[in-house]
């Protein structure tokens, strides 16, 4: 990484900008997601490029995506240049599949909360939910019909 460029932030320069606390910065920085360096007088300073990688962090928060994931995607970025598009690519792969599966429980909760909400129970028979005597129980915990597997989630006649 760059050090002491005209580019570098400040600790309270790089937490404005970045929008987190000061405090966020030192965490993500004592689990190895960020790095800073310091000066001869002990302050430490970000170089500017920190910045995406807490913006990847944050987003990747959002999504629910744990921190230790989030760190083996950065660990695939180069420290030593500015990262590429080809870099990012490459290292954001490995959340193609787990983002798409995201998206389509998302969709599915979206798809029938609705439903759920205005429904009120009162009519079993039709509802998209019900798991007449617990069957996919035996398939695991949660509601099966919106976090199992296909055939969990179709509607059991």
């Amino acid at each position: 990484m760059a050090k002491r460029g005209t580019s570098d932030l400040s600790v309270g320069d790089m937490a404005a900008r970045a929008g987190v606390a000061v405090s966020t910065l030192h965490y993500y920085e004592s689990e190895g997601l960020i790095e800073s360096w310091r000066t001869s007088a002990n302050h430490r300073r970000y170089d500017r490029r920190e910045l995406r990688r807490v913006a990847i962090i944050r987003m990747a928060q959002t999504l629910g995506i744990p921190l230790a994931e989030v760190r083996g995607v950065l660990d695939q970025l180069p420290r030593d240049r500015p990262v590429r598009a080809q870099d990012w690519a490459e290292a954001s792969e490995v959340w193609a599949d787990a983002l798409d599966e995201r998206i389509e429980l998302m969709q599915r909760l979206r798809g029938t909360l609705d439903y759920c909400i205005g429904c009120g129970c009162l009519s079993l028979e039709k509802c998209p939910l019900y798991n007449s005597d617990d069957k996919l129980g035996k398939n695991g915990p949660g509601a099966r019909r919106w976090t199992g597997k296909s055939n969990e989630r179709d509607k059991a006649p």
